[in-house]
């Protein structure tokens, strides 16, 4: 296993205290923040490769703290949090969190997708260097390198990285049917859940990209019970 670090963003001390214990045990190098500006200060010294965030903290919250975090392809995210509602989690997926999980949580579950994620991200590290870097699709360019998309208007639109997994792998697949359990084995190395909708708020953000640069071409096909399809002449 690879030293892979880890950042807790908790205010609680006891909770903070129990997954410091938790990660370190699995191996893993761990460090804490309890707010925006321990949380800063820990991401400029280290090389973090996984933040576990709160959504309740002083100061600025997490979900605000997450949008930051989301522009860095090589930093995994995860939302460990006792809001449950389905907005907070809608939320936190649409700003590019890799995953959700609510208070009280299962420690080995926690701890699996974790490295689920860890995984992904190392295995990602080399990837674009064995892909063509850039595709166009109907005047739009979808850089791997910085992860942007640029419209047929010349605006650049970053995002995040599960968006980004996904339309990828629906333009690998362009005119093919990808099923959702594809979708989010590509966007996050887990397997799909019941009630999960983390693929549907993907391809509605990835749709709103395009529609709100007067796109009025539905580049991505919704396939009832099956999946999604991409429909565009990407080259």
């Amino acid at each position: 296993m690879e030293n892979y670090q880890i950042l807790i963003v908790e205010d609680e001390d006891v909770t903070r205290f129990n997954l410091r214990n938790l990660f370190e045990a699995e191996g893993y190098k761990v460090f804490e923040a309890f707010n925006e500006e321990t949380m800063t200060t820990m991401l400029s010294q280290n090389d973090i490769n996984l933040v576990i965030m709160d959504i309740n903290l002083p100061g600025k919250n997490g979900l605000l703290l997450g949008r930051q975090l989301a522009s860095n392809k090589n930093l995994g995210l995860i939302f460990l949090t006792g809001r449950d509602s389905d907005i907070d989690k809608v939320l936190g997926l649409e700003i590019g969190a890799d995953d959700y999980l609510t208070k009280p949580f299962n420690p080995r579950e926690l701890t699996i997708r974790a490295r689920n994620i860890l995984n992904r991200i190392g295995n990602n590290k080399n990837e674009i260097e064995l892909e063509q870097p850039i595709v166009t699709f109907n005047e739009w360019k979808l850089n791997g390198n910085s992860r942007e998309m640029t419209s047929p208007t010349g605006d650049v639109i970053p995002i995040p990285r599960g968006e980004y997994r996904a339309l990828r792998l629906l333009i690998k697949n362009q005119g093919n049917i990808v099923s959702r359990q594809e979708l989010i084995k590509e966007m996050t190395g887990r397997d799909l859940r019941d009630n999960d909708r983390t693929v549907d708020v993907t391809i509605r953000r990835l749709r709103k990209h395009f529609e709100s640069n007067n796109n009025t071409l539905e580049l991505i096909n919704t396939i009832h019970g099956e999946g999604y399809r991409f429909v565009g002449n990407a080259k």
